[in-house]
């Protein structure tokens, strides 16, 4: 215990010189910690003695220390109470405890993943109401001007769109988003006068918010990746949880009904099925040899060429489709056409992954690396379709790596597209709608029907037709493209967060009466921290697709120049100079130029690069001290008690151990 080290130092056997240092770290690190006694690990008598050395006897606290640490537990108890009360008001807890208990955690995370995005979407939303709805409906914006006089000559007598919807469907207008051109959920609808007339800059707001949005999405992802990381990438690929542990200590005995007590039995049993899985996997690569492994190699690289070249023939349908949807926008099938590059991003996402897992069934890989080598490739498709679609639109709207013409003098085709950023912000609303859409019709025209077939009938067909494997990745994907199409549109569509809350929301109970009635269980099971590692890493990718293009708009595009906030800057960067003239004195300015200038950029460069590998040096010394700690407790017998005068060796060093796995962790 913790009191006999002190006791060594009156005459006693001292610890041994390997692990000495590592034990002053600790004594360090818990007589200058804030953390709370009781939440330590470690046994009553322990605690004692931490609260002994921090508090030594005979020295008296100030008044001040004192009401600090009144303060301190104060607003701890606040702080805990506050997040029981969280906890007990949390939305869908009892759908999720239920989902846990019957289809493990790996299930439950992806539910839970639905309500941290739907968390985002609604700060997202709340950061665009309070900086630029709100200030914009006080402010009172000025009436539209006359139009600014520009002569385009263009081909055929094409005259600019004046932005009166064709047809005069209501649904179908709502459906394209044509009915809400002239509302705020569009970009073209904001409009504000001269930043020198106005005390608040609604440019400057409207400008920051997509990228103060995304910026504390990237945050909250970061830190829900690094808390969700596997717990082996620390511990080492062979170390393994005992199973003893789960055996005698997984009940809960606090359950009383019957109900509850066979949720936690589905829930220990599934625990159970990813141990044994794991372990099967890992004995299987083991035993594998040389030969094996190199015949396994070359078949890898053909699986992936092939998949590659699909991959490639994929996402030139989509900017095909893209391309032929906004060049015949005078055709009469343009009403079809309407949802030709959303239907065939549908179509590929769908006939992808089917034919990824033909190729890599033919080769008999075993099950975790067919699902592995699938899965990348499918979120490589998802994420590549939606990149080409962008791209498709740049192409076709802003006319990249085109000639330009006397109509496409200001940037853009401005015969075509008066307003191109409400052209892009119409192409993601409704990507955003046809996917919610193929959702629905997907749960009650396919699975709902497959389930009652096969309850219906008997027969072997119907045995092997079954019902819907809940496929944990496929899903995921499906929502995160939802979510990419949303932080994608944030400039253009500024309310689509608040669209893409409501899907989220509905998604949600969809998802669970589809799991709960039309869907059985997947047979690979998955792990908790695993499954959230790859949700929030290909949320992320997601992010950064969404980011860069979005930064490219905002820095070297020209707005339309009849709709918007920016119609007289030759890219909306241009308002920040503008306002830092205005707005700020010369030593301000000065301030600013010098942190955007090369002076301070390459001292900054190089003191994150020394940081940067100060933390990867303690990474890799906690390593080092990992490894030393868990040979000393596979060399040393575990023994449960300890004399009195003597040091229990094996279990001070399980207790080191675990005290670096955590800073290692940190």
């Amino acid at each position: 215990m913790l009191r006999q080290w002190s006791v060594q130092a009156s005459g006693e056997p001292e610890p041994e010189p390997a692990g000495e240092e590592l034990w002053e770290q600790e004594m360090e690190r818990l007589c200058s910690s804030q953390e709370p006694v009781r939440v330590l690990p470690y046994a009553m008598v322990d605690k004692r003695f931490i609260r002994q050395l921090r508090e030594p006897e005979g020295v008296k606290t100030s008044c001040w220390q004192q009401w600090r640490r009144r303060q301190q537990t104060a607003g701890r108890r606040l702080g805990e109470a506050a997040r029981r009360l969280a906890r007990g008001c949390g939305l869908w807890e009892g759908a999720l405890y239920e989902i846990g208990g019957l289809f493990g955690t790996g299930i439950q995370s992806y539910f839970t993943f639905l309500r941290f995005l739907l968390l985002l979407n609604l700060l997202t939303l709340l950061l665009t109401t309070s900086f630029v709805l709100l200030p914009l409906t006080w402010l009172r914006p000025p009436d539209r001007g006359p139009a600014l006089n520009f002569t385009l000559q263009c081909p055929g007598g094409h005259q600019p769109q004046t932005g009166v919807p064709k047809f005069n469907n209501l649904l179908w207008n709502v459906l394209t988003g044509r009915a809400f051109n002239n509302t705020y959920l569009f970009y073209g609808a904001y409009r504000a006068g001269p930043e020198s007339s106005s005390i608040y800059s609604i440019r400057l707001a409207y400008l920051l918010s997509p990228l103060a949005c995304l910026l504390l999405c990237f945050c909250g992802i970061l830190r829900r990746m690094v808390k969700g990381l596997p717990q082996k990438m620390f511990l080492g690929q062979d170390y393994r949880s005992p199973l003893s542990a789960k055996v005698f200590s997984s009940w809960d005995f606090c359950i009383q009904g019957q109900e509850a007590a066979t949720i936690k039995k589905h829930e220990i049993s599934n625990e159970f099925k990813v141990e044994l899985e794991e372990g099967r996997h890992l004995l299987m690569v083991q035993h594998q040899t040389r030969a094996q492994r190199a015949c396994h190699l070359l078949t890898y690289l053909r699986v992936n060429i092939l998949i590659g070249l699909l991959v490639v023939g994929a996402i030139s349908a989509i900017f095909w489709a893209t391309k032929y949807s906004q060049d015949n926008k005078e055709e009469s099938l343009f009403l079809l056409l309407q949802y030709l590059p959303p239907g065939v991003i549908a179509l590929v996402n769908f006939l992808g992954p089917l034919l990824f897992v033909f190729l890599v069934q033919l080769e008999n890989y075993p099950p975790n690396t067919e699902v592995n080598l699938t899965l990348i490739w499918c979120v490589v498709l998802k994420l590549a379709s939606l990149g080409m679609f962008s791209f498709s639109l740049g192409q076709t709207l802003l006319r990249f790596g085109r000639n330009k013409t006397s109509c496409e003098s200001y940037g853009y085709n401005a015969c075509d597209y008066q307003c191109w950023e409400n052209s892009v912000g119409e192409e993601l609303y409704k990507l955003s709608i046809f996917n919610f859409l193929l959702t629905v019709a997907f749960t009650f025209l396919v699975s709902l029907p497959r389930r009652l077939l096969v309850e219906r009938f008997s027969g072997r067909f119907w045995a092997w037709l079954d019902r819907e494997e809940f496929l944990l990745p496929k899903n995921v994907l499906d929502i995160v493209e939802g979510q990419t199409v949303t932080w994608m549109g944030l400039f253009y569509c500024p309310l689509l967060p608040l669209l893409n809350s409501i899907f989220v929301f509905l998604t949600f109970y969809i998802k669970k009466y589809t799991l709960l009635r039309n869907s059985r269980a997947s047979p690979r099971p998955f792990r908790a921290s695993s499954s959230i590692f790859f949700f929030q890493l290909v949320l992320i990718l997601g992010l950064l697709l969404a980011a860069v293009p979005l930064g490219y708009v905002v820095s070297s595009i020209r707005s339309s120049w009849d709709c918007g906030l920016f119609t007289n800057y030759s890219a909306p960067w241009q308002v920040v100079p503008e306002l830092v003239a205005l707005r700020l004195p010369p030593p301000s300015q000065r301030i600013l130029h010098y942190l955007g200038s090369h002076a301070f950029s390459f001292p900054l460069l190089i003191l994150l690069s020394l940081v940067l590998t100060v933390c990867v040096s303690q990474s890799q010394a906690s390593a080092r001290a990992i490894r030393g700690l868990r040979k000393q407790l596979v060399w040393a017998p575990y023994t449960t008690s300890c004399d009195s005068s003597f040091t229990c060796e094996t279990t001070e060093t399980h207790r080191r151990y675990e005290s670096a796995r955590g800073r290692a962790q940190i």
